[in-house]
């Protein structure tokens, strides 16, 4: 078996409020998740909730969230902040562009807030129309993330419309244009305008990767799943077709094969820096700026202060505190 890697991943999979499914199979989410970073020797963490993130962060590498309701509140954003510029990186799935949503009055869908994670995160997420097939094209670039990947592939998924929020420091990864029939009748009553859409017209981003200090974000927007007792929960659509057990993109080669691409990029970046976790390097970088300063005003032999420092023993396991107040996931938007 290969030399298990430095560093860990501290996987965060839940609804809200905390139990809840929130229109998602978060457990078949979790397992698929865990099997892929148990392929890559990653030892992991799991939470529900980000309520307990800023014990992981330090002793992880990687963070990965497939939450539709959860999110970070201002102080834990801040963490998340640091800990990525000091080279930790973000994997957020399909609903982590989610959040908080408010009642609109005489909406019967709800909208979502826009908070200080959707910054940090890179998108916002609007709505979605009805599960579909679609064709999600790849960027031209050389990047590890779409690495064996063909120009163009298809899954069934929830067609995601998402603002981008900083587009200047954003590196598109995927495209795709759902169609004229691909709208939803929260355009106009609860956003003004449809801020997903490229300056084309027709196209929208469903994955993205963006730098943040030396480390970085990466999102895709795919990955919605169900199955029969979440969708027996819903209201009735007779208009729906989609089956009562759906795993969509997680049975798709192309799919699976960004999400080991992303799991590994988390190392490789870092692969220069001496495989080290991000609280490592910034104390690393701490004992060198004393050192500079005590050999500057004093003749002494600064070794000792660059000596590498345990990051502590691993937590034996995440726990789920108390849920903060009423966060609902993209899904129960539009039951």
């Amino acid at each position: 078996m290969a030399e298990t890697k430095t560093g860990r991943a501290h996987l965060i999979a839940g609804g809200f409020p905390p139990g809840s499914s929130a229109g998602h199979d978060h457990d078949y989410a979790r397992l698929r998740l865990l099997g892929l970073l148990a392929e890559q020797d990653v030892p992991a963490s799991v939470a529900n909730d980000f309520a307990d993130l800023e014990k992981w962060l330090p002793v992880s590498r990687l963070l990965i969230t497939y939450v539709a309701g959860p999110y970070p509140d201002a102080a834990q954003c801040r963490a998340i902040q640091r800990w990525l510029e000091a080279g930790g990186h973000w994997l957020g799935l399909h609903g982590t562009s989610g959040g908080r949503a408010e009642r609109v009055e005489g909406a019967r869908q709800r909208r979502t807030v826009k908070t200080e994670h959707h910054a940090l995160l890179g998108s916002y997420f609007l709505t979605h129309p009805p599960i579909c097939k679609i064709r999600v094209d790849v960027a031209v670039g050389d990047t590890s993330l779409t690495r064996g990947l063909a120009a163009s592939f298809v899954v069934e998924d929830e067609p995601y419309f998402i603002e981008l929020q900083d587009p200047g420091s954003t590196r598109i990864l995927l495209t795709a244009d759902y169609g004229p029939d691909a709208t939803s009748p929260t355009i106009g009553p609860l956003y003004p305008s449809d801020t997903s859409l490229r300056p084309d017209g027709k196209t929208r981003v469903l994955g993205y990767t963006r730098a943040v200090g030396e480390g970085g974000v990466t999102y895709f927007a795919l990955g919605h799943c169900h199955n029969p007792a979440i969708r027996a929960s819903r209201t009735v659509d007779p208009t729906d077709t989609t089956p009562l057990t759906f795993r969509g993109s997680w049975e798709s080669d192309a799919f699976i094969t960004l999400l080991r691409n992303a799991i590994a990029r988390a190392w490789q970046t870092n692969a220069d820096r001496g495989r080290r976790s991000p609280s490592a390097l910034g104390r690393q970088r701490q004992r060198a700026h004393a050192s500079a300063i005590i050999r500057r005003h004093r003749s002494i032999d600064a070794t000792d202060l660059h000596r590498e420092q345990s990051v502590g023993a691993d937590p034996e396991h995440a726990e789920v505190l108390e849920a903060r107040p009423r966060r609902i996931g993209p899904s129960a938007l539009h039951e």
